[in-house]
């Protein structure tokens, strides 16, 4: 069943702040890049979006409200789409090389006394930023030396 736009937008805003934005995962995963821009848009966009409208306005008169409009709502529609792009990749299964590296981690931090949700056959990337955040979170410094 087809999610709605706004649950995936929720989706994806969840996923934002699960996933853990740390230096060590920057080269692996393109989701640090992806949120970054992402938060920004959002604290931005609308501010730039009304200032592209006022000054089409003042500029060209009350003719082009139309294109001035359509210019404002594309500029707001960024933060959107990379919300949606953040749906969609929590829900997208992990490739081959990541899975097995997921069971690999799980199976680590298992035997240095995790007790998490277990792992998952076909992990997503939703299961993979849990994980990633137990580490960060729960796991000792030496432990995430090891594996950076």
């Amino acid at each position: 069943m087809q999610n709605s736009m706004m649950a995936q937008i929720q989706q994806g805003h969840s996923y934002a702040k699960l996933w853990p934005l740390r230096r060590e995962l920057a080269p692996m995963f393109v989701e640090n890049r992806i949120i970054s821009a992402t938060l920004f848009a959002i604290k931005v966009m609308p501010l730039l979006a009304l200032t592209s409208l006022v000054v089409q306005l003042q500029l060209l008169g009350q003719y082009y409200l139309g294109p001035a409009l359509a210019c404002a709502l594309l500029i707001l529609s960024l933060p959107v789409q990379g919300l949606l792009w953040l749906a969609k990749r929590a829900s997208s299964p992990l490739p081959p090389a990541y899975a097995h590296w997921y069971k690999e981690l799980y199976t680590k931090m298992v035997a240095q006394g995790y007790q998490g949700a277990p792992a998952k056959a076909k992990p997503r990337y939703r299961e993979l930023a849990l994980l990633l955040k137990d580490v960060f979170d729960k796991m000792d410094k030496a432990f995430r030396q090891e594996l950076f």
